[in-house]
């Protein structure tokens, strides 16, 4: 009987970055002493929802305003929003769009850019 494959993790990798969970947003706003109306307010925003959709999906926006309150890069908060340079990952149609606009995956054409 052979034995089951087992996986081997590279003790070397890292763990890929979590993105902060909200509550650790929320806390993190407060010990800077901002709550998410006053954040919100001093945007001139009439609701502090604008920016709490920050907390569950991506508005980049609205985590550039929270990242500044906090005196730190969004990627720093929500790193699987951003590519490691700082620049904002598509999302969305865009996402789909991107992805299906590179020509070139491994040194040859993308079949789906391929004409025939």
């Amino acid at each position: 009987m052979n034995a089951p494959a087992q996986k081997k993790a590279n003790p070397d990798a890292e763990a890929p970055a979590q993105d902060w969970h909200p509550a650790d947003v929320k806390a993190a706003l407060h010990k800077a002493g901002w709550t998410m109306s006053a954040l919100a307010h001093s945007h001139n925003l009439t609701s502090s929802n604008t920016l709490s959709k920050a907390l569950v999906s991506s508005y980049p926006i609205a985590e550039k305003r929270i990242a500044d309150a906090l005196g730190l890069h969004p990627k720093t908060i929500w790193p699987s929003r951003y590519y490691d340079n700082g620049d904002i990952k598509p999302r969305g149609f865009h996402a789909i769009q991107f992805n299906r606009l590179q020509p070139v995956v491994n040194g040859k054409e993308s079949a789906v850019n391929s004409h025939g």
